[in-house]
């Protein structure tokens, strides 16, 4: 008799171990049935993994959560779970999406930030992505450049972040892209000024970064870089004004609406560079590599005057006169070249 009923447990533990093995190898190797095709999903900080098993239930991400978590206990995987955001796609089974989460395999966002884009346009761009969490709204630009160790000299951020494309995780904050650019800026701005050319008419790193601002908002030709980086150049050798368009605009602020009137020329601001000599306060945007590398070697030659051709590119001239001849032929379209 009891070596029957041994028999019988044997064959009921074998069984229950089989039906065990199958469960688990089914777990293992069956797509996830997915609502969407792809379903956002946050592990948030000191999330045990039976926590982010029912998580994942609530979001319709069947793991099967007493599976989920004893498999995980087993593996050791529960001690490995990362915080942050996850991308589970169709086609991935409750394995895959353990080790995923496991590795820290995040899913990622990017977030351009233009060449010549002004710091507000920056801001903007940061605050309307739904990726990013915003922290930044009630603090004021002194607060982040102490919070960025940024040169107590430095009152602006303006040109401060570096135009590029940064990848983050969902749930990354504002500050988090800011300091990025920042830093990614800083290390640019550094290179290019140790391989500058020699006596430029720059003082720092940061007059470098403020005349490669006007380069980069003067230039609709890549070519012309260089040449319209000699121009002021050559204009702050001899001490002439820069006079340059980008820096009245950014000036006038919301005042600006398109055009520049010969009043607004004439109104002085701090950025004004028809009344007011050498550099703007500030930078006027952000610069691109191009910019910088332009900016601090320039083409050397004697042009002090240019002015666009209506295609991106411009005419360049030595004096006055020649410049005056450009401006007839190209902005009011009387002559030939």
């Amino acid at each position: 008799m009891f070596k029957k009923l041994f028999f019988t447990f044997l064959i009921l533990v074998i069984t229950a171990a089989a039906g065990l093995t199958y469960k688990v190898w089914t777990w293992q190797t069956t797509p996830l049935q997915l609502s969407e095709e792809r379903i956002d999903f946050t592990i948030p900080r000191g999330s045990s993994v039976r926590t982010v098993a029912e998580l994942l239930a609530k979001h319709n991400v069947d793991v099967e959560p007493l599976l989920f978590s004893l498999y995980s206990r087993y593996t050791g995987q529960d001690k490995l779970l990362k915080a942050g955001a996850y991308e589970i796609k169709q086609g991935q089974t409750a394995l895959d999406v353990l080790n995923m989460m496991a590795s820290g395999d995040m899913s990622r966002r990017t977030i351009l930030i233009v060449e010549g884009w002004t710091y507000k346009q920056i801001r903007s761009a940061i605050a309307a992505n739904n990726d990013i969490q915003q922290t930044l709204s009630e603090v004021d630009d002194a607060q982040i450049l102490e919070r960025l160790s940024a040169d107590p000299s430095i009152t602006s951020l303006e040109g401060l972040l570096y135009p590029d494309t940064y990848v983050f995780v969902p749930g990354d904050s504002d500050f988090d892209i800011v300091r990025r650019a920042y830093t990614e800026g800083q290390k640019r701005l550094h290179t290019a000024w140790e391989q500058r050319q020699a006596d430029l008419p720059l003082n720092s790193p940061y007059e470098a970064l403020i005349l490669a601002s006007i380069v980069e908002k003067e230039t609709g030709h890549g070519e012309d870089r260089g040449k319209i980086a000699g121009v002021f150049v050559n204009r702050l050798n001899i001490k002439m004004p820069l006079q340059t368009d980008p820096t009245v605009i950014y000036g006038m602020g919301d005042k600006y609406q398109g055009r520049i009137r010969k009043v607004d020329l004439q109104t002085d601001t701090p950025w004004n560079t028809y009344t007011r000599n050498g550099l703007p306060p500030t930078p006027i945007a952000s610069p691109g590599a191009l910019a910088l590398a332009a900016t601090l070697n320039p083409e050397k030659h004697k042009y002090y005057y240019f002015v666009s051709k209506g295609d991106g590119s411009s005419a360049f001239a030595e004096n006055l006169r020649d410049h005056n001849r450009n401006v007839q032929v190209y902005i009011l379209k009387r002559g030939t070249p």
